[in-house]
């Protein structure tokens, strides 16, 4: 089988005729086979030149061995086969198509045709071929409960910025450059972070030179001198902070999948490649239908024209059109062959690229949260190593003694401790 769409996969194979039918005792010319319709009508296929036809070959070419009862018309195909598993080699004089019912065929001998509408059990919907809702039984997923891309993004979906449709693969390319896009941007955030860090540093820095308050003396003037140290020693941890977040956040978010905007492009060009080129096949297969109904009309008239009048003439018009209709139908499955094959290798492309896709989405999403919680943790040794520079500020502070200063000071400065008396006459 071709398509992946379809729900029959069965080999084709001969029905063996019911009790009583003449097919049992009258022996059929070689390289024929007989095989039965689901509707139960009996056809004949040449298995050399798959020729078929409802009326049952006899061994002098050209006359049947008996007379078809009254027009009717085979089951709709999937895929190169009936519903019912036999071989969709339809009539010489009623090729069926794919997937509409219109394909029904007349017999020779037949003065009051009658049609039978068949239930179409696919509907093609821009060059896809898809099951049938009404009729045909719900699908599997590929991967039950996981909401996988490769089960979700077969239909196309209105361009809600026009008229046109947009192909489901191409919401995916579209979610995997947003994805890139964001995380561009998560890069530039981390690299304003950066900057603000560094900025930061060398103000702190610069304001631990100044000179204000230099003067202080005492256990004050030594915290204080600790205070301005602490800014030093805090812009220090924040060039350290500022140069692990390039190198271990910013830089591997810039760097990762490079090239991943030009992979996309690849693999958008190898899909819609293979989509045209379905489209492409469908359009042949709709082609070849219209010739195969062009030449049953042909054939029905050629008919018509046999039952006013019996000619020579008639007869052999009758043949060839019977040859070209039996052409068209060959041609017909031959196209149908070539769009399934098509189908097929779009489909399991599909299935294996927006695997892919789900796959580095996931890569993307863990890569980005790992260097996030590495962003965290370079920020909490940050505030660790702040609090350490300012621990030796706590300490001093808690030894300022403004009566030890007063002590120390009066020590190094006093003039004299004899008070003055006074004066006596």
């Amino acid at each position: 089988m071709h398509s992946p769409t379809s729900s029959y996969s069965r080999k084709p194979g001969m029905v063996p005729p019911p009790p009583g039918e003449e097919s049992q005792t009258v022996v059929l010319p070689p390289g024929w086979q007989s095989y039965l319709s689901p509707q139960g009508r009996r056809y004949y296929v040449n298995t050399t030149t798959n020729e078929t036809t409802w009326e049952r070959p006899s061994s002098s070419p050209g006359i049947p061995a008996s007379p078809g009862p009254h027009r009717s018309s085979l089951p709709p195909t999937v895929n190169g086969y009936h519903a019912s598993g036999t071989p969709a080699h339809p009539p010489e004089t009623a090729h069926m198509s794919l997937r509409k019912s219109t394909g029904d065929s007349q017999n020779l001998g037949s003065s009051s045709p009658s049609k039978k509408q068949s239930k179409e059990n696919t509907i093609t919907i821009n060059c896809v071929t898809f099951p049938h809702p009404d009729t045909m039984p719900e699908q599997q997923l590929l991967k039950p409960t996981e909401w996988s891309y490769c089960d979700y993004f077969w239909a196309d979906k209105k361009d809600p910025q026009g008229n046109g449709t947009v192909a489901g693969f191409e919401l995916l390319l579209q979610k995997q450059l947003k994805g890139k896009q964001m995380q561009k941007e998560m890069s530039e955030f981390i690299r304003e972070r950066i900057k603000i860090e560094e900025d930061y540093a060398k103000n702190l820095a610069k304001l631990s030179q100044n000179s204000l308050a230099a003067q202080e003396e005492g256990s004050l003037g030594e915290a204080w001198a600790q205070v301005k140290k602490s800014l030093a020693d805090e812009a220090e941890v924040h060039l350290k902070f500022s140069a692990k977040l390039h190198s271990e956040v910013e830089k591997p978010l810039m760097n990762f999948r490079e090239n991943f905007k030009k992979d996309m492009k690849k693999c958008d060009h190898h899909i819609a490649d293979l989509r045209k080129q379905l489209a492409s096949r469908y359009a042949a297969v709709e082609k070849a239908r219209k010739a195969l109904t062009e030449r049953q009309r042909d054939l029905e008239m050629k008919t018509q024209q046999l039952e006013i009048k019996l000619s020579n003439k008639t007869e052999e018009d009758i043949k060839k059109a019977r040859r070209k209709s039996t052409q068209a139908g060959d041609d017909l499955m031959r196209c149908v062959d070539l769009y399934n094959q098509a189908q097929s290798k779009w489909f399991e492309e599909m299935v294996t690229t927006t695997l892919e896709l789900e796959r580095l989405e996931v890569e993307r999403v863990e890569m980005i949260r790992q260097h996030l919680c590495q962003y965290t943790q370079l920020r909490h040794e940050t505030d660790m190593f702040n609090q350490s520079t300012v621990e030796p500020v706590d300490q001093l502070l808690r030894k300022v003694d403004p009566a030890k200063d007063r002590e120390l000071w009066v020590r190094e400065h006093k003039t004299g401790n004899i008070r003055p008396v006074d004066m006596e006459i």
